[in-house]
């Protein structure tokens, strides 16, 4: 959700740090601010909206010209933080770095304090002066008194971590120990990049690309500090990481959106999910991230899927995918009631937990339930090295790369590929396994075709735009499709739209329907192909527009839609690979045209950390 970076090394702090908050803007935020050394001095600058705010003021203030500075120091400590408000407004007051009394520490912080206002109190009594309204200020103020009594830095820290209840992932710089920025995780992302007389801290890797080769993602509990020369890190015990991620992977080509461009990657992004795992002329399947619980999944009679927002709908997906093909009962739930819910404790059952970041909040206080019940817990995640990466016993990686827009498209299908392959992975039914891996390593070059009808689409988006209204619906395969195509229009046009499974229509939901409430109905021909057509028809006979996703060569439903998008054919179990991708597309046009940032939707953040 949130962005830090932290910088101290042999180049300027500044704009090092700036840049790589630059790179997190994809998660969403409302303020953002730096603190940095300028002529010996610590200098505090936040500003209320987007990064080009704080820039403007500091271009006034610390600048002499474009890519240059004055009086910058080199050698000390830099943090700067990009906040999306969780308490207190998303103000300049509200906005991190935050700082003591004395304005000795300065802090940024990811994550939430939930003792904070226990905290709060007994600082206020002691004499400490609040000026926001956040729950991170209290940290600041915590090590402010802590320090009076043991008089070292480090050990000070070391007791008010003690004292926190919550999540956190910590920046500080202590002005008194300028050539030092401090660290501490728990439950929130923060990774340490190493270089050569230089290191840094980042919330997401994608912040160190092209930067540094190694990294150490920093595990729970840990704390420490890292100067120009030299980093100190306790429990010590860590894993140095390659960072194959590059600086180019994180632009944007020649598309005018990083949404645009990542549904351009999808046929990319599932040969990826599949590049060493499918051999379809063997009728083999191998998810090397599964072997060291092959034999137990051997012996699973159930599964939950775990997870939210589109990785829940995924796992809807999932749910169908392993009754059918692999035969084995499946549920899935949403994280963010899964952790609260008395849910009955069965024998011989496998949680999987899905996320695009490996550090959405729900799904990893799910997993530490799972872990506690002593499951089998797999994790489906697109980032190397996150929380549910390390804290399930098994897994398979999306690799699927970097995904800034913050609706996820390459992410989702990637998910659902991976999803694919698990269930041909546990079923024994080698006549479905042969059919459904054969058409799997087809299903990229049938979505570059629909990716040729990307200005069709778009006049269809235009041709729509008046409406603010929509249903969206399927059946089987195809349900958990429309809910993930309602998601998309209405988390980045602002619209309200609403994804049902079809045969529900008539119970309750079709009242909504009249002309100025359009359908965008699934309507391959499938199993349930004919039951779609009644449901048209009787969207048609209470005079709703209808936009139909259809099989290529359908001759039958041009005369109950009114525009048609036609795929083409494929199995029933990968319908939801290829009709995704006109959703999506359509939802992005329909947004771009009504003058919105695609990539970075109002309200909503990449990486959801808080609950």
């Amino acid at each position: 959700m949130c962005g830090i970076a932290g910088y101290i090394g042999k180049k300027e702090g500044l704009e090092t740090v700036l840049e790589g908050l630059k790179r997190v803007e994809y998660r969403g935020y409302d303020s953002a601010g730096v603190l940095f050394f300028q002529n010996g001095k610590p200098v505090l600058v936040k500003r209320q909206g987007k990064l080009a705010n704080l820039e403007r003021v500091l271009r006034g203030t610390v600048t002499k010209g474009k890519g240059s500075t004055q009086g910058i120091n080199i050698g000390t400590g830099t943090i700067g933080h990009t906040r999306w408000a969780t308490h207190g407004m998303p103000d300049e007051i509200n906005a991190h770095p935050h700082h003591d009394c004395k304005k000795e520490i300065f802090l940024v912080h990811n994550g939430i304090i939930e003792n904070h206002q226990e905290l709060k109190d007994k600082l206020t009594k002691l004499g400490h002066k609040f000026r926001s309204q956040t729950d991170t200020e209290v940290v600041v103020h915590l090590l402010e008194e802590n320090l009076k009594k043991i008089k070292n830095f480090d050990k000070t820290l070391k007791k008010s971590l003690r004292e926190i209840v919550g999540a956190y992932a910590f920046a500080i710089v202590y002005t008194k120990e300028p050539d030092k920025i401090y660290f501490a995780r728990l439950g929130s992302p923060l990774v340490l990049g190493l270089g050569i007389e230089e290191f840094y801290l980042a919330s997401d890797p994608a912040e160190l690309a092209g930067k540094v080769k190694k990294v150490i993602y920093l595990k729970d509990g840990q704390a420490g500090w890292i100067s120009g020369t030299d980093f100190k890190l306790n429990p010590v015990k860590s894993k140095i990481e390659n960072l194959n991620l590059t600086a180019e992977q994180a632009q944007k080509g020649n598309f005018p959106h990083f949404m645009l461009k990542e549904i351009f990657e999808e046929p990319e992004a599932i040969r990826t999910a599949m590049r060493g795992r499918l051999f379809p002329k063997k009728d083999l399947v191998k998810l090397g991230g599964l072997e060291s619980v092959a034999q137990k999944l051997k012996k699973i009679e159930k599964i939950e899927i775990i997870a939210c927002g589109t990785s829940y709908h995924a796992g809807l997906l999932g749910e169908l995918l392993f009754e059918e093909v692999a035969g084995i009962s499946t549920k899935t739930i949403e994280a963010s009631e899964y952790r609260y819910r008395q849910n009955a404790i069965t024998p011989n059952t496998a949680h999987l937990f899905i996320s695009q970041s490996g550090e959405t909040a729900d799904t990893i206080a799910a997993l530490w339930k799972a872990n506690r019940q002593k499951g089998i817990t797999l994790g489906l995640v697109n980032v190397v090295g996150s929380t549910i990466a390390r804290e399930t016993k098994a897994g398979v990686y999306n690799h699927a790369g970097l995904e800034i827009g913050v609706a996820s498209t390459k992410a989702f299908i990637s998910q659902v590929t991976i999803l694919n392959l698990i269930a041909l992975y546990l079923s024994e039914n080698k006549s479905l396994k042969r059919k459904l891996s054969e058409e799997l390593a087809l299903i990229p070059k049938k979505i570059e075709l629909i990716l040729k009808q990307n200005r069709q689409i778009k006049s269809l988006a235009k041709k729509y735009l008046k409406f603010k209204n929509f249903m969206f619906i399927g059946r089987k395969y195809n349900y958990p499709t429309a809910i993930e195509g309602a998601l998309k229009l209405k988390e980045i046009s602002y619209v309200h739209a609403e994804g049902k499974t079809a045969g529900e229509l008539k119970h309750g939901p079709i009242a909504l329907i009249e002309p100025n409430f359009p359908t965008v109905a699934l309507v391959n021909k499938n199993s349930v192909y004919e039951k779609m057509l009644s449901n048209l028809q009787e969207i048609k006979a209470r005079k709703g527009k209808i936009i139909a996703i259809a099989t290529s060569g359908d001759k039958k439903i041009a005369g109950l839609a009114d525009d048609v998008i036609f795929v083409p054919k494929t199995l029933e179990p990968l319908e939801p690979l290829l009709n995704i991708v006109p959703l999506q597309l359509f939802a992005y046009h329909f947004g771009t045209l009504l003058g919105y940032d695609v990539d970075k939707p109002r309200n909503l953040a990449k990486s959801v950390t808080v609950e």
